[in-house]
């Protein structure tokens, strides 16, 4: 179980992976939340940037499972997203920025309206609320991630924010 308030606080966000609330995490929440990213832009499973968004999340869930699936049946538990992919992911958050960079990439991609590689601020928010974050917060957040106050947040302001979210509790 749990023990630390560190561990409680991380624990919380493993709703946001899984996404049909079974109580674990496996390849198939990253396939829903790749297949609602691509239906909230309209993007079609067999475009380039779909394609490249179904990439991204296999990599993604790869990259999750090889850290945290200790017994090895494809299933991420609570308490192994905690005390495999956290608990060796807090001293190096860099590393799960790096698991989960193809599909951030690939997402941002999607929610990109003008082919600059950065989607809005606006666009980032419909992103977030597709993965799990509550509708009142989206906005906020998405506001938070756009560092250098030009509307538009890419790579580079997503990926270590979505890392620190995973890997701090604060």
């Amino acid at each position: 179980m749990v023990s630390s308030e560190y561990e409680r606080r991380i624990a919380g966000r493993f709703v946001t992976f899984d996404q049909d609330g079974n109580g674990y995490i496996d390849r198939e929440d990253f396939n829903v939340a790749a297949k609602a990213l691509l239906a909230e832009f309209g993007t079609t499973a067999r475009s380039d940037k779909g394609q490249a968004l179904y990439a991204g999340a296999e990599a993604f869930w790869q990259g999750m499972a090889g850290i945290a699936d200790r017994d090895g049946d494809q299933r991420i538990t609570r308490d192994e997203f905690v005390n495999g992919a956290v608990k060796r992911l807090r001293d190096n958050p860099d590393r799960f920025a790096e698991i989960a960079r193809p599909f951030l990439h690939a997402a941002i991609d999607v929610a990109d309206q003008d082919g600059d590689g950065r989607a809005t601020v606006a666009d980032t928010a419909r992103v977030l609320r597709i993965l799990g974050v509550t509708e009142d917060l989206a906005g906020t957040v998405a506001a938070a991630l756009d560092t250098d106050g030009d509307g538009k947040i890419g790579e580079t302001e997503i990926v270590p924010a979505f890392a620190r979210y995973c890997t701090v509790p604060e």
